[in-house]
């Protein structure tokens, strides 16, 4: 994720979050379902993918939790 792409995320709402974390999901899911069949052309992207879902993760954990001090 670019550096833009991260600061443009981190500003989105819980609920913005939260879909752009079920894409990421679903994208992940057909990635490695992809890989087991076929071997990928880059492998790395499961890695990014499973980062950026981390990194959502934390985004949406941490408004949560700005909401309810």
């Amino acid at each position: 994720m670019k550096i833009k792409e991260k600061d443009k995320k981190k500003n989105l709402s819980v609920d913005e979050l939260q879909a752009e974390l079920r894409t990421l999901r679903e994208k992940r899911f057909k990635l490695r379902f992809k890989h087991r069949v076929t071997p990928l052309g880059n492998p790395l992207e499961l890695r990014t993918v499973r980062r950026d879902i981390a990194r959502l993760q934390t985004w949406i954990r941490e408004k949560a939790g700005a909401v309810k001090e």
